[in-house]
Protein backbone atom coordinates (compact mmCIF):
# COMPACT_ATOMS: atom_id res chain seq x y z
CA UNK A 1 0.00 0.00 0.00
CA UNK A 2 1.13 3.58 -0.83
CA UNK A 3 2.22 5.79 1.89
CA UNK A 4 1.91 9.65 1.92
CA UNK A 5 5.73 9.37 1.57
CA UNK A 6 5.40 7.29 -1.50
CA UNK A 7 3.57 9.90 -2.64
CA UNK A 8 5.52 12.76 -2.69
CA UNK A 9 8.71 11.27 -3.74
CA UNK A 10 6.65 10.13 -6.85
CA UNK A 11 5.84 13.43 -6.78
CA UNK A 12 9.53 14.42 -6.94
CA UNK A 13 10.67 12.12 -8.85
CA UNK A 14 7.96 13.14 -11.81
CA UNK A 15 9.01 16.81 -11.36
CA UNK A 16 12.80 16.02 -11.79
CA UNK A 17 12.36 14.11 -14.57
CA UNK A 18 10.14 16.96 -16.07
CA UNK A 19 12.89 19.22 -15.74
CA UNK A 20 15.38 16.83 -17.57
CA UNK A 21 13.34 17.42 -20.47
CA UNK A 22 12.72 21.24 -20.13
CA UNK A 23 16.21 21.48 -20.12
CA UNK A 24 17.05 19.21 -23.31
CA UNK A 25 13.99 20.99 -25.38
CA UNK A 26 16.10 24.54 -24.21
CA UNK A 27 19.15 23.14 -25.24
CA UNK A 28 18.04 22.30 -28.80
CA UNK A 29 19.20 19.14 -30.86
CA UNK A 30 22.43 17.53 -30.45
CA UNK A 31 24.73 14.62 -28.85
CA UNK A 32 25.53 16.87 -25.38
CA UNK A 33 21.70 17.72 -24.48
CA UNK A 34 20.94 14.17 -25.33
CA UNK A 35 23.69 13.21 -23.00
CA UNK A 36 22.75 15.11 -20.13
CA UNK A 37 19.02 13.93 -20.35
CA UNK A 38 20.84 10.33 -20.00
CA UNK A 39 22.96 11.59 -16.87
CA UNK A 40 19.69 12.44 -15.21
CA UNK A 41 17.29 9.16 -16.20
CA UNK A 42 20.65 7.27 -14.35
CA UNK A 43 20.88 9.34 -11.39
CA UNK A 44 17.01 8.93 -10.89
CA UNK A 45 17.13 5.01 -11.36
CA UNK A 46 20.50 4.77 -9.09
CA UNK A 47 19.35 6.89 -6.37
CA UNK A 48 15.66 8.09 -6.13
CA UNK A 49 13.45 6.16 -4.39
CA UNK A 50 10.81 6.09 -6.85
CA UNK A 51 13.36 4.23 -9.30
CA UNK A 52 11.76 1.50 -11.18
CA UNK A 53 14.50 -0.86 -10.37
CA UNK A 54 14.17 -3.66 -7.63
CA UNK A 55 16.73 -3.72 -4.71
CA UNK A 56 18.27 -6.57 -6.22
CA UNK A 57 18.82 -5.04 -9.08
CA UNK A 58 20.04 -1.52 -7.91
CA UNK A 59 23.11 -3.23 -6.43
CA UNK A 60 24.34 -3.79 -9.79
CA UNK A 61 23.19 -0.91 -11.95
CA UNK A 62 25.53 1.06 -13.63
CA UNK A 63 23.81 2.83 -15.75
CA UNK A 64 20.78 2.31 -18.77
CA UNK A 65 22.05 1.05 -22.18
CA UNK A 66 21.30 2.92 -25.22
CA UNK A 67 21.77 2.61 -29.01
CA UNK A 68 24.83 5.32 -29.95
CA UNK A 69 23.29 9.16 -30.98
CA UNK A 70 22.35 9.21 -34.02
CA UNK A 71 20.79 12.47 -35.55
CA UNK A 72 19.36 11.02 -38.41
CA UNK A 73 16.40 10.27 -35.73
CA UNK A 74 15.33 13.37 -34.86
CA UNK A 75 12.32 14.80 -36.84
CA UNK A 76 10.21 18.11 -37.21
CA UNK A 77 6.87 16.44 -38.18
CA UNK A 78 3.38 17.65 -38.86
CA UNK A 79 0.72 16.24 -36.96
CA UNK A 80 -2.01 15.68 -39.27
CA UNK A 81 -5.81 14.78 -37.71
CA UNK A 82 -7.64 11.35 -38.21
CA UNK A 83 -11.16 10.32 -37.20
CA UNK A 84 -10.65 9.90 -33.18
CA UNK A 85 -11.46 6.94 -31.55
CA UNK A 86 -11.49 5.86 -28.09
CA UNK A 87 -8.96 3.01 -27.46
CA UNK A 88 -8.52 0.73 -24.12
CA UNK A 89 -4.43 -0.35 -24.46
CA UNK A 90 -3.81 -2.77 -22.87
CA UNK A 91 -1.09 -3.31 -20.19
CA UNK A 92 2.02 -6.13 -19.86
CA UNK A 93 0.13 -6.68 -16.58
CA UNK A 94 -3.62 -6.55 -15.97
CA UNK A 95 -5.20 -3.83 -16.45
CA UNK A 96 -6.20 -1.23 -19.59
CA UNK A 97 -5.69 2.75 -19.77
CA UNK A 98 -8.42 4.67 -21.79
CA UNK A 99 -6.83 6.79 -24.72
CA UNK A 100 -8.12 8.73 -27.57
CA UNK A 101 -6.29 8.40 -30.88
CA UNK A 102 -6.24 12.11 -31.82
CA UNK A 103 -3.55 12.59 -35.04
CA UNK A 104 -0.97 10.64 -36.71
CA UNK A 105 2.85 11.64 -38.13
CA UNK A 106 4.92 10.41 -41.01
CA UNK A 107 7.87 11.36 -42.42
CA UNK A 108 10.86 9.16 -44.45
CA UNK A 109 13.64 7.40 -42.01
CA UNK A 110 15.92 4.07 -42.99
CA UNK A 111 14.16 4.12 -46.51
CA UNK A 112 10.78 3.55 -45.53
CA UNK A 113 7.97 5.96 -45.01
CA UNK A 114 6.99 5.66 -41.04
CA UNK A 115 3.68 6.52 -39.94
CA UNK A 116 2.82 6.42 -36.14
CA UNK A 117 -0.14 7.35 -34.32
CA UNK A 118 -0.20 9.63 -30.99
CA UNK A 119 -2.84 8.99 -28.60
CA UNK A 120 -4.41 11.70 -25.87
CA UNK A 121 -4.41 9.87 -22.38
CA UNK A 122 -7.86 10.57 -20.67
CA UNK A 123 -6.96 10.89 -16.99
CA UNK A 124 -7.10 14.32 -15.07
CA UNK A 125 -5.41 17.09 -17.31
CA UNK A 126 -4.95 14.63 -20.14
CA UNK A 127 -1.51 14.41 -22.20
CA UNK A 128 -0.26 13.42 -25.40
CA UNK A 129 1.33 9.42 -24.96
CA UNK A 130 3.28 7.89 -28.09
CA UNK A 131 4.54 4.55 -27.95
CA UNK A 132 5.96 2.54 -30.48
CA UNK A 133 6.97 -1.36 -31.50
CA UNK A 134 9.80 -1.77 -34.25
CA UNK A 135 11.89 -4.38 -35.49
CA UNK A 136 14.60 -4.25 -32.55
CA UNK A 137 11.47 -5.08 -30.21
CA UNK A 138 11.80 -8.26 -28.40
CA UNK A 139 15.79 -8.59 -29.51
CA UNK A 140 17.67 -5.70 -28.84
CA UNK A 141 14.51 -3.76 -27.22
CA UNK A 142 11.68 -4.89 -25.24
CA UNK A 143 8.92 -6.72 -26.52
CA UNK A 144 5.83 -4.85 -25.75
CA UNK A 145 7.58 -1.21 -27.36
CA UNK A 146 9.08 1.27 -26.26
CA UNK A 147 7.97 5.43 -25.03
CA UNK A 148 8.74 8.27 -27.03
CA UNK A 149 6.43 10.93 -25.58
CA UNK A 150 4.32 10.42 -22.30
CA UNK A 151 3.78 14.49 -21.59
CA UNK A 152 1.10 13.51 -18.35
CA UNK A 153 5.09 12.54 -16.77
CA UNK A 154 7.07 15.23 -18.83
CA UNK A 155 8.15 13.35 -21.79
CA UNK A 156 7.77 16.23 -24.11
CA UNK A 157 10.10 17.01 -26.38
CA UNK A 158 8.53 20.12 -27.82
CA UNK A 159 6.22 21.62 -30.49
CA UNK A 160 5.86 24.43 -32.58
CA UNK A 161 2.27 25.13 -33.70
CA UNK A 162 1.31 21.77 -35.31
CA UNK A 163 4.88 20.48 -35.99
CA UNK A 164 6.11 18.78 -33.14
CA UNK A 165 9.45 17.08 -32.20
CA UNK A 166 10.38 13.66 -32.48
CA UNK A 167 13.84 12.76 -31.45
CA UNK A 168 13.94 8.91 -31.53
CA UNK A 169 17.28 8.88 -29.32
CA UNK A 170 15.23 9.69 -26.52
CA UNK A 171 12.92 6.99 -27.13
CA UNK A 172 12.81 4.90 -23.16
CA UNK A 173 11.78 1.44 -22.05
CA UNK A 174 8.42 1.35 -19.89
CA UNK A 175 9.10 0.70 -16.38
CA UNK A 176 7.61 -2.99 -16.22
CA UNK A 177 10.84 -3.96 -18.13
CA UNK A 178 12.75 -3.14 -14.63
CA UNK A 179 9.96 -4.74 -12.52
CA UNK A 180 6.87 -6.62 -12.49
CA UNK A 181 5.91 -4.09 -9.58
CA UNK A 182 4.95 -2.26 -12.86
CA UNK A 183 1.87 -2.89 -15.86
CA UNK A 184 2.79 -0.55 -17.98
CA UNK A 185 0.38 0.35 -21.58
CA UNK A 186 2.09 -1.81 -24.71
CA UNK A 187 2.22 -0.24 -28.08
CA UNK A 188 -0.72 -0.75 -30.26
CA UNK A 189 -0.79 -3.13 -33.11
CA UNK A 190 -1.01 0.65 -34.94
CA UNK A 191 2.12 1.69 -34.03
CA UNK A 192 4.12 -1.52 -34.84
CA UNK A 193 6.67 -0.90 -37.56
CA UNK A 194 8.50 -3.29 -39.63
CA UNK A 195 11.85 -1.10 -39.58
CA UNK A 196 14.34 -1.23 -36.99
CA UNK A 197 15.14 1.77 -35.12
CA UNK A 198 18.40 2.12 -33.55
CA UNK A 199 18.13 4.96 -31.67
CA UNK A 200 17.52 5.14 -27.80
CA UNK A 201 16.86 3.09 -24.54
CA UNK A 202 18.04 -0.90 -25.65
CA UNK A 203 19.05 -3.93 -23.61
Amino acid sequence: METLRDRLDLLDYRRRMAALYAEARASGRGAGAWGRWREGRDDLFANHPQTALDSEDLEEFSGLSFFDYDPGWRFEVEVEPVEEEELAVGHSGEGFTAFRRFGQVEFEAAGSTIGLCLYWLHAYGGGVFLPFWDATSGDETYDGGRYLLDSAKGADLGHEGSRIVLDFNYSYHPSCVYSYRWSCPLAPPENHLTVPIRAGERF
